[in-house]
């Protein structure tokens, strides 16, 4: 990491301390948020289903076997074509358990009949999404053939039945999704980290959206190209609710809302 990319982090986190509302929902002053923050936010998760995705995650983590990532974004442990161990990869890119739990429960709340995301890696926040919603079809897209086939290996493990994996580009992937007419209930947006990318995903799921769809957006504060994808995000025309975690951005497409934007501790 460069001192330049190490010092923006840093920045942006302070700002974000200092700007963030309490967790427990003191000054937020829309009723809808406020009940998202204390109640789904907080919400207690199955704990059998996280030990079991934590107890695949502890088995990646100590697997240091090495494999040629085909194609991997720039939020990611490596570069593209790059030999790297699975153990790497997931000690610096899957989701960690908190942040698991959050989409678990984002997923309980608003993830029928449909959920997609954008990067499966070795699918730790694919399982916590399934787990979360088991009435949802879970479309899950990864670059690499090797990643998602892993991948695949712990969905079957997992005993998770209600995810499909689609591996290539996200851009062919999309046009695949069966059913598109069938407005997503959630999307997660955890690949190619790069301001262009995000921005052309996050249109096109705009398009295929409704006013019940949730989109999460992973690494919002991981570089300057990140941060200004946010902002312009934001301004969607489409967009009437933000809330910022940091680490993660939630956007919301509610019919009749007046457009507000919240920095929420996490």
């Amino acid at each position: 990491m460069s001192a330049d990319l190490f010092f923006f982090r840093v920045a942006g986190y302070l700002k974000y301390i200092l700007f963030s509302s309490s967790r427990k929902g003191h000054g937020i002053h829309s009723p809808f948020v406020f009940d998202l923050v204390t109640r789904v936010f907080t919400h207690k998760a199955d704990k059998g289903k996280a030990a079991l995705i934590e107890k695949l995650r502890k088995r990646l983590k100590e697997n240091y076997s090495i494999i040629e990532v085909d194609d991997l974004g720039a939020g990611s442990a490596g570069e593209r074509n790059k030999t790297v161990t699975i153990s790497e990869i997931v000690r610096k890119s899957a989701v960690p358990v908190r942040y698991g739990m959050l989409l678990s429960n984002m997923a309980h709340e608003f993830g029928m009949p449909l959920i997609i995301e954008f990067g499966t890696s070795f699918g730790i926040s694919t399982m916590y999404l399934a787990s979360g919603c088991a009435g949802a079809d879970v479309i899950t897209m990864e670059g690499s053939s090797v990643m998602a086939r892993i991948a695949a290996e712990n969905f079957l493990e997992s005993g998770l039945s209600n995810i499909r994996v689609l591996t290539g580009s996200f851009e062919e992937n999309l046009d695949k999704i069966p059913g598109v007419a069938v407005s997503p209930g959630l999307v997660f947006i955890d690949g190619n980290h790069r301001k262009e990318p995000t921005l052309k995903y996050f249109d096109k799921i705009a398009k295929m959206s409704d006013t019940e769809t949730v989109v999460i957006i992973d690494d919002i504060n991981y570089s300057p190209g990140m941060a200004e994808a946010w902002s312009v995000i934001k301004e969607h025309a489409k967009v009437t609710v933000t809330i910022d975690l940091f680490r993660m951005g939630i956007v919301f497409f509610r019919k009749g809302a007046i457009r507000q934007h919240y920095i929420i501790r996490h």
